[in-house]
């Protein structure tokens, strides 16, 4: 007995001190618990707060080969996961059947890549219920098919401004656009949590803690409108209809600011199933260079009028110009041209010899080459995107500095277009685009906000508005302008359009052509500026004019009424150019998201009369045909429970509908349309005294409001009168053949 006590306790000796550790971290081992605490990756909005990318809920799919083995399911297995996940049977039955080189035994766990990768959970739950019947059906526990919870990114506006946006891959990496730019801000890290438990996994109160909770990742606020960017998105899809391009390309910005409010492409693609087609992910608004074309020579118009050297009453001989140096003659489009014209109406028929004239003769080549590159030409804007492009210029001989001055010999990006007229916009001021607003850290509830960056001063803000107001013109003359197709009633529009051949080879082809559009509006005060290049439409005798200026019009027009920008005029019911008008759709008895829908396609401001959740009436009616800019009212609650809304901006006629629905005495000031309210209480009644003033540039535009106070009106009496009916067509002259 003795001989035994001695034998075991020198082998406990032996275990717990000469070889104590080695015990001791094995034991440990056993008691220890760690968890992954997994840390979101930021979202990605619009400047609403519209979710553009979120992480959401997935499921890694794995099987276990021992377990199949062992209950022997191998074909159905296969079957099964083939049939659901699509996944050749080849692959599958190699994965099901893994052994271990080392030792000859299954696997116990191997994934199931690239297809059960981060799957949603419709699929997850189809792959349960598979596996909880194919246990029942052979009385297996387990049939070795393991699904583990995973985060994986969602884009809920599937294919809008996906270019710009960009996508995770299946295996989380950042492959593009804003995704991939704001890579590290945008990624979470993930925490831990380790604990000693007992054998019945309940943590022990003594036993070792470590925690390190998750850091969620950044959110990005763009400063893209999903609105405006649904008009793009909208107004490109219609040129693919007609004109069939290789690409087209439209980015919309804040001249002041340089925020982009839209950016897209076409063809596009769908982040959440980028492996259809991922060659669409391509923003050539950024990476793709093309010759920009008559567009450019808004640069050397600008140049001139800063110089001094633009006289737009100075006559000149158009057709074709000679150069010393330069081999062969420079044409107009139209190859004998317009005779002894203006400079002005040089500009408006787009004639690269007055350019020629402006540029190459009177700038000459240091002196515009400075302009080029002082508007940004050349070089990066530093936009926030990967892998952006900085185009070139040629300038070594004089035909190339000649061709430079009407964009030719040149190859700029979008968006080296879009800075560089938006400074001629905005006074100017060459500035940074900017796509993110606001980047906010969850974890110290911090918001960093992005100011405008004002790269340099190209022009003086007189040039500004003079190169403005010669711009319009190629718009508003719906005669002589190349940009007459641009032209919105109501609004002052400057734009310029642009055809240029495309280098096939070593030479210019005759078929092949890049045409666009870019302009801004209102001109005295621009709140957008657009840009649409088209490369390759399927008519090679269509130009920019005829191709994107009706495309620009469309977005900005919208885009104008969505932001609240009122008409320059009130047009002449007497002219040839009829008001723009849309027709207000019926609400009445729709939800109210539903009705707020239909209104946001349309680009029709709305405002909310109550808290509802059914339009029990609107103004104007179902049917009326308004002002693009006029506002709808919802009403979703009975007159004595509403509050008077603002109406500035309304009509007279419109102001004593709402005030009568409300059941609210109105007196009046001047006439025209409500500039000023103010709402009062008199002997219990609710009064609302409002102020109307004419529309500037209208009939009777001087200041109204000096007159007496008018009679109060009882709106309950009120006569209601109905819409202004009619709706003229647009003066749409055809455009020349011979591509500008």
């Amino acid at each position: 007995m003795t001989l035994l006590f001695l034998v075991l306790i020198s082998r406990i000796y032996y275990v717990q001190v000469v070889n104590g550790a080695f015990w001791y971290e094995k034991a440990k081992s056993r008691w220890s618990a760690n968890e992954v605490l997994v840390g979101k990756r930021g979202t990605i909005t619009d400047r609403d707060g519209n979710v553009f990318a979120m992480d959401t809920m997935a499921y890694n799919v794995a099987v276990n080969p021992q377990a199949i083995h062992d209950a022997d399911l191998v074909e159905e297995v296969v079957d099964g996961l083939h049939e659901l996940l699509g996944k050749s049977k080849e692959e599958l039955r190699k994965l099901v059947t893994a052994k271990k080189e080392s030792d000859g035994k299954f696997y116990l766990v191997r994934e199931i890549r690239p297809e059960g990768l981060k799957i949603d959970k419709s699929l997850a739950d189809k792959l349960k219920q598979f596996r909880d019947e194919l246990s029942k059906e052979k009385e297996v526990y387990d049939v070795g098919i393991i699904l583990t919870e995973d985060l994986k990114r969602y884009y809920p506006r599937n294919a809008l401004a996906s270019q710009l946006v960009g996508y995770l891959d299946r295996e989380g990496v950042a492959m593009t656009g804003v995704e991939a730019f704001f890579d590290e801000q945008l990624k979470g890290e993930n925490g831990f949590v380790n604990y000693e438990k007992d054998g019945k996994r309940v943590q022990l109160s003594e036993g070792d803690f470590e925690y390190k909770p998750a850091q969620d990742g950044q959110n990005i606020k763009l400063t893209i409108d999903s609105d405006i960017q649904h008009y793009v998105e909208e107004a490109l899809n219609e040129i693919v209809k007609k004109y069939a391009p290789k690409s087209a390309t439209a980015i919309a910005a804040d001249p002041q600011t340089m925020e982009i409010l839209a950016m897209a492409n076409t063809p596009t693609y769908n982040p959440n199933t980028y492996w259809q087609n991922n060659l669409n992910s391509y923003n050539h608004a950024i990476k793709s260079l093309y010759e920009p074309g008559s567009t450019f020579k808004i640069v050397t118009l600008a140049a001139a009028v800063e110089e001094g050297v633009f006289d737009p009453n100075e006559m000149y001989k158009s057709g074709q110009i000679t150069l010393k140096g330069v081999p062969k003659p420079i044409r107009d489009i139209k190859r004998e041209g317009w005779g002894t014209i203006s400079f002005l109406d040089g500009l408006k028929h787009s004639s690269n010899v007055a350019f020629v004239k402006l540029g190459y003769e009177r700038l000459g080549a240091d002196k515009l080459r400075e302009y080029i590159t002082n508007f940004g030409f050349g070089q990066k804007t530093n936009i926030q995107l990967s892998n952006e492009l900085t185009g070139s210029i040629r300038f070594q001989y004089p035909s190339e500095v000649a061709n430079a001055t009407f964009g030719q010999g040149v190859t700029v990006t979008p968006i080296q277009q879009v800075a560089a007229v938006a400074a001629v916009a905005n006074g100017g001021r060459l500035l940074q685009p900017q796509i993110v607003k606001s980047i906010t850290d969850p974890t110290t509830k911090t918001t960093t906000e992005i100011e405008p960056k004002v790269v340099r001063q190209v022009i003086s803000k007189e040039t500004s508005k003079l190169v403005g107001e010669y711009l319009e013109q190629v718009v508003s003359d719906q005669v002589n302008g190349s940009g007459k197709n641009a032209y919105i009633e109501g609004y002052r529009v400057a734009g310029k359009t642009g055809t240029a051949q495309k280098v096939i080879g070593k030479d210019y082809s005759s078929t092949k052509f890049v045409v666009s559009f870019i302009g801004y509006a209102p001109v005295d005060d621009p709140k957008i500026v657009v840009y649409v290049v088209v490369d390759e439409p399927n008519d090679p005798l269509v130009g920019g004019g005829k191709v994107a200026a009706p495309a620009f019009k469309q977005i900005v027009l919208k885009s104008l009424r969505k932001m609240g920008v009122a008409p320059n005029y009130k047009t002449d019911s007497n002219t040839e150019k009829k008001e723009v008008s849309v027709v207000i759709p019926d609400l009445s008895e729709l939800k109210v998201a539903q009705a707020k829908a239909e209104l946001a396609a349309k680009a029709i401001n709305y405002e909310l009369i109550g808290n509802g959740a059914t339009v029990l009436q609107q103004i104007p009616a179902g049917g009326s045909i308004v002002h693009p800019t006029q506002r709808v009212y919802l009403i979703t609650e009975q007159r004595d429970k509403l509050a008077v809304p603002d109406m500035t901006g309304v009509s007279l006629r419109d102001a004593l509908e709402i005030t009568s629905l409300l059941g609210v005495r109105v007196i009046t000031e001047g006439q025209g349309y409500v500039v000023s309210q103010k709402v009062e209480e008199q002997n219990g009644k609710r009064i609302v005294r409002i102020v109307l003033q004419p529309p500037a540039g209208g009939p009777g535009g001087a200041a109204a409001g000096t007159g007496s106070e008018g009679d109060a009106i009882d709106t309950e009496d009120a006569e209601q009168s109905g819409a202004e009916q009619g709706q003229g067509t647009e003066d749409t002259e055809k455009e020349g053949n011979t591509p500008e």
